[in-house]
């Protein structure tokens, strides 16, 4: 594993682009699986999971091409050799999953082994994949590794999802997509990245409404055929960007797609004293007061929740964490998805912050210590590492986060990209 060596305290100013959303373009290349035509998939970011896609798609006869200087994707498959083919899924990445549906759907069959070391599903709950296969008429042999075959033919289903799990819809649409009838999904997840699956299989052919709501209806279609399409700007690095402007003391514009998305994000930002603005497709942080904003409730804390969208993203608190702790006033955050995913907050404790556990799902920071530099320690957990380099870079002095590759699984040239808006930092 890399180090991250931050030498904080100076101010990191300019105008960056972000990169497509990693979330977004996993699923829009496994739905590319539903169509013999040509697809084009533009604004692709170079990170691992999408090497190993295109991977498995080659070993299954597709024809792949990739321009990553142009961050686009050409890819077209050959039915015939996947049906032939043993349809096993990759090893060594959780958005596999996304695998299932389209794979079913083309080949009528598939397995996958969950209980390899570096499984395509991980630790991941996969129960919610399995119920919307099943009822789509997938049948299940719990064998090592585990069979699925698809049923003769796919008709359409009305799922209520026990939550409203992001995968599990998008598994959903690509079933129902080509399914004979009209299917429907309540408590469907809607993020952007769901939102921008949605219309993709829209240029395809498919008819889809509700999109971006908790309820989807889909009326199946007979064929899909290639589309053009272009991957949505990664809201999470977008947020990031602005807050390592921010709590720096510099000035970042942030040129982006998605700015309809980023109100409520934007929102709780300004809590922890962040000064932004949105101008013409262009978001700017340019000062941070670092001051909590007061509730009006003045006997209860200032908090900011996350949940599943259109709530503040899970994916985004630990960088707000990040923030908070140059603050002056106290404030809790409270994750109302993951248990535990908290608990790498005790490496807070070494820059100076008071941090406090309350529970596996809430925090609650104290404002106005003194920071100081430090070593600290990352678990593999992406968005972890970026709130451990924002606390970092708002130090005066040189912190070290071990374990920092995780970046570059989401975040391509990030490290790079700050080093041209006058970023002091580097890997060892």
């Amino acid at each position: 594993m890399s180090e991250l060596i931050v030498r904080g305290g100076k101010p990191i100013s300019g105008e960056i682009k972000p990169f497509g959303n990693k979330n977004a373009v996993l699923p829009m290349l496994c739905a590319s699986l539903l169509t013999d035509d040509a697809t084009t998939i533009e604004n692709v970011p170079e990170i691992s999971d999408v090497e190993k896609i295109l991977d498995y798609f080659r070993r299954c006869g597709s024809d792949v091409s990739w321009d990553r200087d142009a961050g686009t994707i050409s890819v077209r498959h050959d039915l015939a050799q996947l049906s032939s083919a043993e349809a096993e899924l990759p090893l060594g990445i959780r958005s596999a999953v996304l695998l299932l549906a389209p794979v079913i759907t083309r080949a009528k069959k598939l397995f996958f082994d969950t209980d390899a070391k570096g499984c395509a599903l991980g630790l991941r709950e996969i129960d919610p994949h399995l119920h919307i296969l099943s009822r789509f008429g997938c049948t299940m042999r719990e064998t090592r590794p585990y069979r699925i075959e698809g049923a003769p033919v796919n008709r359409a289903q009305h799922i209520w999802a026990d939550y409203a799990s992001v995968t599990a819809t998008e598994t959903f649409l690509m079933m129902a997509a080509t399914a004979e009838g009209v299917s429907t999904l309540t408590n469907a997840a809607s993020e952007p990245h769901v939102q921008a699956l949605c219309r993709m299989l829209e240029a395809m052919g498919a008819k889809i409404e509700g999109i971006g709501t908790s309820r989807l209806t889909v009326t199946g279609v007979s064929h899909l055929s290639g589309a053009s399409v272009v991957v949505p700007d990664d809201h999470h690095e977008v947020a990031t960007f602005l807050a390592i402007g921010g709590v720096t003391g510099g000035r970042i514009s942030v040129r982006t797609d998605v700015t309809e998305h980023m109100v409520l994000i934007i929102r709780q930002f300004q809590k922890l004293g962040l000064q932004i603005t949105e101008g013409d497709g262009v978001l700017t942080v340019d000062g941070w007061n670092r001051e909590i904003e007061r509730p009006y409730t003045v006997e209860m804390l200032q908090k900011i929740e996350a949940a599943p969208w259109p709530y503040f993203p899970a994916d985004l608190l630990p960088q707000a964490i990040g923030v908070s702790i140059g603050c002056t006033g106290d404030i809790m955050f409270w994750n109302k998805i993951y248990e535990g995913a908290l608990g790498w907050s005790a490496e807070l404790n070494k820059f100076g912050a008071k941090v406090h556990l309350s529970d596996p799902h809430r925090l609650i920071v104290f404002g106005g210590t003194r920071l100081r530099p430090a070593i600290v320690e990352a678990p593999y957990i992406i968005r972890v590492v970026l709130a451990l380099f924002i606390a970092a870079i708002q130090i005066d002095g040189e912190s070290i986060i071990k374990n920092a590759d995780p970046i570059r699984r989401a975040h391509p040239k990030f490290v790079e990209r700050l080093k041209e808006l006058g970023a002091d930092v580097e890997w060892r």
